[in-house]
């Protein structure tokens, strides 16, 4: 049980600081222009949503003892959702909003060393 409060901790501080991150991004875009500064933190809620939803269903699955073989599918649905999440709001950012597409693609790949929570060498 303790191993799993000390993941379910340091989750929860990898998301923030990934949080965090994004939004100096997005502040270091807007002094070149605003609308830099918006389509970069949308690149960065790309990221980070997707990451807090995973994480949300990882943890509510973390609770119970599954079958033998469920844990494999329940994480292969849980990226499957987390993959299209970021592909629908990088989407969303560019087609609905009219982000502009280097601060939001910047922004997605320097969160990509983070992108993956549950991946962290420091969760194992």
């Amino acid at each position: 049980m303790f191993a799993s409060l000390l993941s379910r901790k340091l989750a929860r501080r990898l998301l923030f600081i990934q949080l965090l991150a994004a939004i100096a991004i997005g502040l270091l875009f807007s002094l070149k222009d605003p609308v830099w500064g918006a389509s970069a933190l949308w690149g960065g809620l790309a990221v980070w949503l997707p990451n807090a939803l995973f994480m949300l269903f990882a943890l509510r699955h973390q609770a119970h003892t599954p079958a033998k073989g469920r844990v494999a599918w329940t994480f292969a649905l849980g990226e499957g959702v987390k993959v299209i999440a970021t592909f629908a709001l990088l989407v969303v950012a560019l087609a609905c909003f009219n982000a502009v597409f280097v601060p939001l693609m910047v922004t997605w790949l320097l969160d990509w060393p983070h992108r993956s929570p549950d991946t962290s060498p420091l969760l194992k």
